[in-house]
């Protein structure tokens, strides 16, 4: 059987945004599984002493108009948000309790939500309301959600899947795992079909 696509995130990267508006429609042409991993690249950033493209001098004007320039080629919902990069701490939990508690597929869907209502919609998902009233427009339990993720245990979680992250070799988001082999950007996302039609090359 063929193995998952692990796709790691992070809710504060637009280009995170597009690969997880588009990764999921790529994994199932070729009858494959996506499982997605929120990281905090604030916590990678540390370790690799990076930094968030637009705050780069020169380069981060270049990432502005090509991230507009992207979401025009791809047809994905963009604006860039007015607060910007955030912590993306709050958005990552709600994920994880999602996958905890209803599955794989429900941590998809809302994570893919709360990417729209911040890069689509301009809504805040550092704010808790926010997030809450994003999982209940899906059904989700927002009460049982929010006393979960204010709890050490979803908290600890979080610190494990970027410390398992980063022991893969991810530094950035977005990041796809296929077969063992690491895939950095949504502009590797040619490659990534390639690899998945083909196999390896």
């Amino acid at each position: 059987m063929a193995t998952a696509i692990d796709f790691y995130f992070d809710f504060s990267s637009p280009y995170g945004y597009f690969a997880a508006s588009r990764i999921e429609a790529l994994a199932a042409k070729y009858g494959r599984t996506v499982h997605w991993h929120p990281v905090l690249l604030g916590a990678v950033f540390k370790t690799t002493g990076g930094q968030p493209l637009t705050q780069i001098p020169i380069k981060g004007d270049y990432a502005r108009h090509d991230m507009q320039r992207t979401a025009r080629l791809h047809a994905i919902p963009f604006r860039f948000p007015e607060k910007f990069p955030i912590s993306s701490q709050l958005a990552a939990r709600c994920a994880l309790w999602a996958g905890n508690v209803h599955g794989e597929a429900r941590k998809t869907e809302l994570s893919l939500a709360l990417y729209r209502a911040y890069f689509a919609h301009g809504q805040d998902i550092t704010e808790t309301q926010t997030v809450l009233a994003v999982a209940q427009e899906l059904g989700l339990d927002g009460a049982a959600m929010i006393e979960a993720i204010n709890g050490t245990a979803i908290k600890e979680q979080l610190r494990e899947e970027v410390d398992a992250a980063m022991r893969r070799g991810v530094f950035g988001a977005p990041f796809m795992i296929v077969d063992g082999e690491p895939f950095w950007g949504f502009d590797r996302f040619d490659q990534i079909e390639l690899w998945l039609k083909n196999g390896p090359f």
